[in-house]
């Protein structure tokens, strides 16, 4: 099974399976989707907004919550795209939206 997910911005339909987050349903299908910490929730560079379909995806942990309060224009549809995982037995639309602003979070060790 399938989900059909719209990246608004890049006007381009791609296809993720239950367990694919949508980095790496971007990332596959070839939209540009800034990820600094390479997917591992450590910044906020994949800050995405989901505009349809949020409930075909997992639940928000803290570590993203915190992060997301870090993101500029960050509201109640933000998410990381790395964190958002579609659901088993998930079946519908997603549409995406991504901000052209996005912040690399990571904090550098001095």
């Amino acid at each position: 099974m399938t989900v059909k997910i719209y990246f608004r911005d890049e006007d381009k339909w791609l296809e993720g399976k239950p367990g694919d987050s949508l980095l790496d349903v971007a990332l596959d299908g070839g939209v540009d989707l800034e990820h600094a910490c390479g997917g591992f929730c450590a910044c906020s560079t994949c800050h995405v907004r989901v505009e349809k379909g949020m409930e075909l995806l997992s639940e928000m942990e803290e570590c993203e919550e915190d992060l997301i309060d870090e993101a500029r224009d960050s509201g109640l549809n933000s998410r990381l795209a790395c964190q958002s995982k579609i659901l088993p037995g998930a079946s519908g639309e997603i549409q995406v939206h991504i901000p052209s602003w996005n912040i690399n979070a990571v904090k550098e060790e001095g």
